[in-house]
């Protein structure tokens, strides 16, 4: 069996307001799913996620690994986020090897 991996557009990440996308990508990773976000999500989203994540840690879902490409430096924008986000369910997903650039993950189909 193989592992369903979604390529979410900026465009719709930017739809969603906050609560509405945490929800959209946990439900997605809780299905066993890998989501990749283009545009990423700020630093708060991201603890928001964890915290949720938190809430849910049961026997059959043990959790996300995030990953992200970091922001690039800007003086005018007050909210950094990531240039891209992958997230997956802990039990599938690790990452090895992470910079600003290059993201190396081994994703498990057990």
């Amino acid at each position: 069996m193989g592992i369903e991996m979604n390529l979410v557009s900026r465009d719709k990440i930017e739809s969603m307001g906050s609560m509405e996308k945490l929800r959209f990508i946990l439900d997605d990773v809780k299905s066993g799913n890998i989501v990749v976000l283009e545009g990423g999500l700020t630093a708060e989203e991201q603890m928001k996620l964890i915290e949720l994540t938190m809430l849910e840690v049961d026997d059959n879902f043990p959790g996300i690994e995030i990953s992200g490409y970091p922001a690039k430096r800007s003086l005018l924008s007050l909210r950094k986020k990531t240039r891209l986000t992958v997230i997956g369910p802990a039990a599938k997903m690790r990452t090895i090897k992470k910079d600003e650039d290059l993201i190396s993950a081994i994703i498990s189909t057990t």
